[in-house]
């Protein structure tokens, strides 16, 4: 069961988004100092946009993982609409897993996530992530008896991931990594 319980930590992986600054030079002409305010005012409005985007993305992927545990459905069609590759082939097997051993995820995950790095220049564009998952009241359970699977407890701990921008224009949650050493 140990197995099970490494794949059900993948469940609550997170990204870890970061807030880009933007940095202006002044210029003497009228013209530059007019237009690096504006520059910058537009930066900021496209990576608030961006990281809204990427926190709703990683939510519906939090509730849609849930959603998944609870059948357990590996197939579930919400997590293509917030998780890609590669962490929806790791989600799926997990999910499977729990399947495979007879077993569901119940109850509640609590979870406060912030954006912590934007980056609208990469290719493509990423969002970071970081959240405090809070599992102790999500539980993996015998299906069949509802009784705990042992060596599964919950906890609260570090969550990080990491949303892209896919060419369509979606956010997708394409990574993440619990850090059950890192309590918060």
């Amino acid at each position: 069961m140990q197995h099970l319980g490494r794949a059900g930590a993948a469940l609550v992986a997170v990204i870890l988004v970061g807030g880009a600054t933007a940095c202006s030079t002044s210029d003497k002409s009228s013209n530059s100092a007019a237009a690096a305010p504006a520059a910058t005012a537009s930066n900021d409005a496209e990576a608030a946009k961006a990281s809204k985007a990427a926190l709703a993305a990683y939510k519906g992927y939090l509730t849609a993982s849930r959603v998944a545990s609870l059948d357990p459905d590996p197939k579930h069609p919400d997590l293509t609409k917030y998780v890609a590759d590669p962490l929806l082939t790791r989600v799926r097997d997990a999910v499977r897993d729990l399947k495979t051993h007879g077993a569901v995820r119940t109850g509640k995950l609590a979870s406060d996530p912030h954006v912590t790095t934007v980056d609208l220049a990469a290719e493509p564009p990423t969002v970071s992530i970081q959240d405090c998952i809070d599992s102790t009241g999500y539980k993996m359970v015998y299906a069949n008896s509802k009784k705990p699977v042992p060596g599964a407890a919950g906890g609260r701990f570090v969550a990080t991931a990491t949303a892209t921008r896919y060419p369509d224009g979606r956010w997708l949650i394409s990574d993440g990594a619990t850090h059950e050493d890192q309590p918060c």
